[in-house]
């Protein structure tokens, strides 16, 4: 069963661009093109897998999202390492999926990983900050803690308006999130305000 939702999430996609490396390369310009060209197959891969981990989440296919998320990771692990901020925006999807299939203490661990590697990074910037905000946010609101969410969320607001200004379509997200947490609240006022602000 996991083999087939393997394959049915990332590895049919991929499988074309699997094409292993010539084993006999003579001269040093051989060598260095066939370098190059498995750097870029393995970006493609990255890439799609990420993709595709994103389309299944927009359908609402946290399970099948977690295969192709999974393959991101170990792509992007490989190609930057494991403390990479690269990694960030994978350890986000897999958390997202993670709560959408209702597995709550492994979301936890990939969110985790994600603040960890921004605490580590200096040069990481307000933009993936918010992000990481953005999905410690989500997943507080799906336990049911809304006011740590909205702390969360607020953060996000803040960051993304530090990166990318006030009228920023990346700060519109934050703003969404916390329209609906003050829906379930019943505070019409505040959620038709932060509606209105999207």
């Amino acid at each position: 069963s996991h083999q087939r939702a393997d394959w049915n999430s990332i590895h049919e996609r991929i499988c074309p661009l699997l094409i292993p490396p010539q084993l006999c390369l003579h001269s040093e310009k051989d060598r260095k093109h066939s370098t190059e060209q498995l750097l870029s197959r393995q970006k493609s891969i990255v890439e799609l897998a990420l993709r595709t981990a994103q389309g299944f989440l927009w359908e609402g296919k946290a399970l099948e999202a977690l295969p192709a998320a999974l393959q991101a990771l170990r792509g992007r692990a490989r190609l930057f390492g494991w403390s990479s901020v690269q990694l960030v925006p994978v350890y986000l999807l897999l958390a997202e999926a993670s709560t959408g299939t209702g597995n709550f203490r492994q979301a936890s661990k990939y969110l985790s990983e994600a603040e960890w590697i921004v605490l580590q990074s200096p040069e990481c910037g307000a933009a993936v900050r918010s992000t990481v905000h953005r999905g410690l946010g989500l997943f507080c609101a799906a336990q049911g803690k809304l006011d740590q969410a909205l702390y969360h969320l607020a953060n996000d607001v803040y960051l993304a308006t530090s990166a990318f200004g006030t009228n920023a379509i990346e700060v519109s997200g934050g703003y969404f999130h916390m329209a609906n947490i003050f829906l379930r609240q019943n505070k019409m006022d505040v959620a038709n305000s932060l509606y209105t602000e999207v």
